[in-house]
């Protein structure tokens, strides 16, 4: 089992978002029992917190279900736990790196840089914003997930039984 952690701020609106993402992906391409997604944030602002309603709002319309994660801090135990952290924006990979115990197994990198995607490299808080921001936040992760699949696939051999 290959284990993915995406990391935003608070863990209300991106890494949540990418997290729902990445398990509906998985789970359409009958990957489930070979990755293992969950989401953190980088500080404890909204800890136990349901995810922002607008980010739920825009993943339930695209049929990905968010409403039931609770946010939570990352520990460092997650730099052993995880074999891949994906930083939402630059300053996240920044922090990750920052407090990443010195012998971590988890490789820590941007998330739309590694997955490929060439468009945009850091996927921008929507929490100021307004809904059709959200909806560009989604529009952005469910793009790099694709890629990041097909990375995956070839690097880990997700086909292999």
């Amino acid at each position: 089992m290959y284990k993915i952690l995406f990391v935003c701020t608070g863990n209300i609106c991106r890494s949540p978002t990418a997290e729902g993402v990445m398990r509906k992906r998985a789970r359409d391409l009958g990957l489930e029992d070979k990755i293992m997604v969950d989401s953190a944030g980088t500080h404890a602002y909204h800890v136990g917190e349901a995810p922002d309603q607008r980010s739920v709002a825009s993943a339930k319309k695209r049929g990905i279900w968010i409403d039931g994660l609770r946010s939570r801090k990352i520990a460092p135990g997650d730099f052993h736990e995880f074999d891949l952290i994906l930083g939402l924006d630059y300053e996240h990979v920044q922090h990750l790196r920052r407090m990443a115990p010195g012998n971590a197994t988890a490789k820590t990198e941007l998330f739309l840089d590694y997955a490929g995607f060439a468009r945009e490299k850091e996927v921008p808080d929507p929490y100021y914003s307004n809904q059709q921001h959200f909806e560009y936040v989604l529009d952005l992760i469910e793009s790099g997930v694709d890629p990041l699949i097909a990375r995956l696939k070839s690097e880990i051999s997700l086909n292999q039984n």
